[in-house]
């Protein structure tokens, strides 16, 4: 018995690795990349447009196809969806690294995006296949995993460009994906998919991938070539277009990629919903605050970066605690707790005025931190409410949530602040619609979270 129980602590050990490396290592790409811009400028002699398809390359493809590669994990199998992602990722990240010139690198930024979103749900498939401490306990470590990618992301892409090579960026991606996958052979077991033998809904999947990187594109470059933009309005179309045709075909089909039945559930509906108004919140403000922490408190661009560490710090830090706060409140009392911080810290930042420092901008930045860390129960609770052979599309529905409404956020926030005038007052009108976002977050968590 002893020796059972160690082994089962070990097993599980060695899978809370692979789902941080995994989250981490995806996560890291979103931002790593954005402080190299420069160097790869200089080194490649890059235009503009081609830098940002550099950065946002990836994001598309990632966002794209996440829908895809969570129904690919439950029909082919999580282990095999997992090594598979790692291995396309991998190979692209060195692909990166090794780019003669642009269009090289531009071309290697689509494929990691694919191996990501092979990943990621497949990932978060394995822990929805755990006992509930064991996904309450995984989904932290994800979280904490994630928030320390983003916060690292431009300190590490800064440090390596300065110091090393733009290279570097992407190349320290190869050693963390070659061990995540030795890992995963190790530690995910390894399954077939559902018993019932399914097939690929190949309709389905070309009109949601067309749905979200349309749709991903002109949120991305909406402010770029403006919202009325033909290419922009065309993208949008493509968009809506394709968002019909899914619903029609995830209808007749006989196996649909994305189940209705899933939506059938309080608690996984809810949970998405919840995670949305999140996303579109918090996502959406942080896409200004550097220029708001600059511009209006004028704070050194250094600073600037550094005012983010605490709250990732405490995200980190946090984390772990959540399942403890959720066996004593409950899964719905523990994310509002957790959103209604958020907001607070929100509605702080938005009566900061010029001259003020640290002194006022630090416990703002701690509600949101620690706040953001109580919501993981969201998570945990969206994967155990899915059915049997379908954690890994509910993985991907749970994880396009939270990238699709970031990018929401930022268009929307957009707004405020373009019609507000000046952009302090807009930044603070946008921060407190924001926090308004964020509290009906709340009230959804308490009405369908246990």
């Amino acid at each position: 018995m002893a020796v059972t129980t160690v082994r089962d602590r070990t097993a599980g050990r060695l899978l809370y690795l692979v789902v941080g490396l995994a989250g981490f290592v995806t996560t890291l790409d979103n931002t790593v990349v954005t402080v190299a811009l420069p160097s790869i400028q200089q080194d490649l002699a890059a235009r503009l447009p081609s830098l940002e398809w550099v950065a946002t390359g990836y994001i598309m493809t990632f966002a794209g196809l996440m829908l895809a590669g969570g129904r690919v994990a439950d029909v082919h199998g999580n282990r095999r969806a997992m090594i598979c992602g790692l291995l396309v990722f991998t190979a692209a990240s060195l692909a990166a690294g090794l780019a003669a010139h642009i269009g090289a690198l531009i071309a290697a930024r689509l494929v990691q995006g694919v191996g990501a979103a092979l990943t990621l749900p497949a990932t978060l498939a394995v822990l929805a296949g755990q006992d509930e401490r064991r996904r309450s306990q995984g989904v932290a470590v994800w979280m904490a995993a994630g928030a320390g990618a983003l916060a690292l992301g431009p300190v590490v892409g800064g440090y390596l460009s300065q110091h090393a090579h733009w290279s570097w960026v992407f190349l320290i991606n190869v050693p963390i994906g070659l061990a995540t996958i030795g890992l995963t052979l190790v530690a995910v077991p390894g399954r077939a998919g559902r018993a019932a033998g399914p097939r690929l809904d190949l309709r389905g999947l070309a009109s949601s991938a067309v749905v979200l990187a349309a749709g991903t594109f002109a949120l991305i470059h909406g402010p770029q070539y403006g919202w009325t933009s033909p290419v922009i309005v065309a993208m949008a179309a493509a968009a809506l277009v394709a968002a019909v045709v899914f619903v029609a075909v995830e209808r007749r089909a006989a196996d649909p990629m994305v189940d209705p039945a899933l939506f059938r559930s309080k608690v996984f509906t809810g949970g998405v919903l919840a995670q949305v108004l999140w996303g579109l919140g918090v996502n959406g403000v942080f896409f200004f605050t550097a220029i708001f922490l600059q511009g209006v408190l004028g704070f050194s661009p250094t600073a600037a970066g550094v005012a983010f560490v605490p709250l990732a710090l405490l995200v980190v830090l946090v984390t772990p605690l959540a399942p403890m706060v959720e066996r004593r409140l409950g899964p719905g009392h523990t994310v509002a707790l957790g959103l209604v911080m958020v907001a607070a810290g929100m509605a702080l930042v938005a009566f900061l005025r010029p001259g003020d420092g640290w002194a006022q901008l630090l416990p703002a930045v701690c509600l949101i931190g620690a706040g953001s860390a109580l919501t993981m129960p969201l998570g945990s609770a969206v994967l155990g409410a899915a059915p049997e052979g379908r954690g890994g599309i509910a993985g991907g529905v749970f994880t396009v949530s939270r990238e699709i409404s970031g990018l929401f956020g930022i268009a929307l926030i957009g707004v405020i602040v373009h019609e507000a005038g000046t952009f302090s007052y807009g930044y603070a009108l946008g921060l407190l619609a924001a926090a308004l976002l964020v509290v009906v977050g709340a009230l959804i968590s308490l009405a369908a979270l246990p």
